[in-house]
């Protein structure tokens, strides 16, 4: 599990499902379970993109995306038994919960020692922010505006509680549902609800302090 995917390109919408048969999974996951090593280097190669983009949401550093992937797969290889292929859509949808359960692990780790503050925004990204919340910003290449737009979004959203950074990546960024997100968390769809809207009061007193 040494190679690591190109983590660069946005999830796609619907990219819950997984990639590849799901029937061909359950067969990987079995003869996984029954010790074959291969069969689960398998399931890793067809997967590990999609953990990757799962990571890179939160996450800048490569090493922390793969650090991410891999402990992912670890918790995978050892919860195997615990999958059921009646209970769930699908193994990649198992996968994802995993996968976003250690993001937050990982957020509430860095959270005790954090390295992403105000300083993080620096004269010319409040400048920019300033000016496309009162709509003056100049046009620009679409390209070029989406890079902008998507590293400010990371920036503002490293400053949120864990909780409130994962529930509004999940809704507002991936665009799941909130029943998809509560499936992924474990959380109620209530809990989603009350915590998106908190998230998003707090996103917006984090805004106009900035502009």
């Amino acid at each position: 599990m040494d190679e690591m995917a190109d983590n660069s390109e946005p999830l796609a919408r619907g990219s819950l499902a997984g990639s590849g048969s799901e029937s061909a999974d359950t067969e990987l996951v079995t003869l996984a379970r029954a010790g074959d090593e291969a069969a689960f280097e398998q399931l890793f190669d067809r997967h590990k993109r999609r953990v990757a983009l799962i990571a890179s949401r939160f996450f800048k550093s490569r090493e922390q995306v793969e650090e991410v992937v891999q402990e992912s797969f670890m918790k995978a290889y050892f919860a195997l038994e615990n999958f059921s292929s009646q209970q769930e859509t699908a193994f990649a949808s198992w996968l994802a919960r995993i996968a976003f359960n250690v993001c937050y692990d990982e957020l509430r780790r860095t959270q005790r020692r954090p390295e992403n503050r105000a300083s993080d925004l620096s004269e010319e990204d409040t400048t920019s922010l300033r000016e496309r919340m009162l709509g003056l910003a100049a046009p620009a290449q679409e390209t070029e505006a989406a890079l902008i737009d998507r590293d400010l979004a990371a920036k503002l959203l490293s400053r949120l509680k864990p909780e409130d950074r994962l529930v509004l990546v999940m809704l507002d960024v991936e665009e799941l549902s909130v029943a998809e997100a509560a499936e992924l968390t474990g959380w109620s769809v209530s809990k989603v609800k009350v915590r998106a809207h908190r998230a998003r009061s707090q996103l917006r007193r984090v805004l106009n302090k900035l502009v």
